[in-house]
């Protein structure tokens, strides 16, 4: 799996980690420059799975000094990926059985949310009607196999048994993570935030809030799936890709932003791949302070959304997406979004990851094939009741809220 890396330095303070075959957007390498320009920018680094974002590209790293950069991290503060071991043998799982019982995974829960966060240190906000379902766009909830072995050992270490499924929960803050970034925005663009200022500082504290949020989230949203499934499990790891924290570099105190990039320090990471491909388990090299400590977050968009439905119509019909070349299953309602998220619309998770390897920022420790993926319910007549029921939800939030408040 090793590829020829390239590291191209496209400017004193930017530098790109991919191979030459790995496809690069003009717009996304653009971008990593124009981030080189901001207040306090000391080096971004670019993965291999670059691409174009709103207020700075997607899979990418920023170290700053004296300054803060919310467009850096962008709207989907604490966004990540959890995995969890489950008891349900491979062998024996039916792709179609455990679709049947996932639909309704984006309806809102009808368990207390505000005690689920309580037990987690969690505060409540007014966006928890929407806690424990994964939200839209690139995020999804996949039960998956293991295909490959690479390394026995560390996957035994992991806690993962070889012969059970495991479960992919990529998911973020929802709508909490957008209301702190539009907070800033809407005050003060997209300007930098000097370090200790006021508006640093309440940042801070609304995104690490964020980040708390998210984790939570994503530990519900495996909650009801195994639950439909009718199945136990454990957690493995849980890896935040969207976030900022303070970061020593060069004897200086600075700030390390990722915007779609996962973390190289916190342990094994799951690199995934679209719904058609298959996704990397992985073990990072740790100290490496030239890739900024951090890695590849997924494959990489090829396609923007937008593009994504007439550049591969005629290719398949609707049916064709709802299936994977493994054998798994798709459950997703909304047509445009089985387009958006077609396999072609990304890059190959195998020719990322082949990058990182060659880089010599991880090793393999297990590769794992889609079986079931759910992106929304499969009955789309339930998009009005999944309204209505968020919006009592936040209503009841927001209640609580204010009834804390004048306590």
């Amino acid at each position: 799996m090793l590829n020829e890396v390239v590291v191209t330095e496209r400017g004193p303070k930017v530098r790109v980690i991919a191979s030459a075959s790995t496809w690069m957007e003009g717009e996304a390498l653009r971008e990593l420059d124009v981030a080189a320009d901001l207040p306090g920018i000391l080096l971004c680094v670019g993965m291999p799975d670059l691409h174009p974002g709103k207020g700075g590209p997607v899979g990418a790293a920023f170290l700053s000094d004296g300054f803060l950069h919310p467009m850096l991290v962008g709207s989907d503060i604490g966004c990540g990926m959890g995995l969890w071991t489950t008891d349900l043998l491979a062998r024996k799982a039916r792709p179609d059985r455990i679709a049947a019982h996932m639909d309704g995974l984006d309806l809102p829960w009808d368990g207390d949310a505000g005690a689920f966060l309580g037990e987690r240190g969690v505060a409540p906000t007014p966006h928890d009607g929407a806690l424990g379902s994964p939200g839209r766009g690139n995020h999804f909830i996949e039960w998956q196999a293991i295909e490959e072995i690479h390394d026995g050992p560390a996957l035994k270490a992991l806690g993962i048994t070889p012969e059970r499924l495991c479960l992919l929960v990529h998911s973020g803050s929802r709508g909490l993570g957008e209301s702190i970034l539009r907070g800033v925005t809407e005050r003060l663009g997209s300007a930098a935030l000097p370090i200790g200022s006021e508006d640093a500082v309440a940042y801070l504290r609304g995104h690490d809030h964020a980040v708390r949020w998210a984790a939570a989230n994503r530990e519900l949203c495996a909650r009801r799936a195994l639950a439909a499934a009718g199945a136990d499990g454990t957690g493995v790891l849980d890896v935040c890709h969207n976030r900022v924290a303070a970061a020593a570099f060069g004897g200086c105190s600075c700030w390390l932003h990722r915007k779609g990039a996962a973390p190289a320090d916190c342990g094994a990471v799951v690199v995934p791949g679209s719904r058609g491909d298959l996704s990397y388990l992985v073990q990072p090299t740790l100290g490496r302070q030239d890739a900024l400590w951090s890695l590849a977050h997924g494959a990489g968009r090829r396609i923007a959304r937008g593009e994504a439905r007439g550049k591969l119509r005629g290719r398949y019909k609707r049916e064709d997406l709802r299936n994977t070349p493994f054998g798994g299953r798709v459950v997703c309602g909304e047509e445009a979004l089985l387009w958006e998220e077609a396999p072609e619309a990304y890059k190959s998770a195998a020719g990322v990851v082949g990058d990182l390897v060659s880089a010599g920022l991880v090793q393999l420790i297990a590769t794992l094939r889609p079986r079931v993926t759910f992106k929304t319910s499969e009955a789309t007549r339930n998009e009005t009741q999944r309204d209505d029921a968020w919006k009592r939800q936040r209503d009841a939030s927001r209640a609580a809220k204010r009834g804390s408040e004048r306590s």
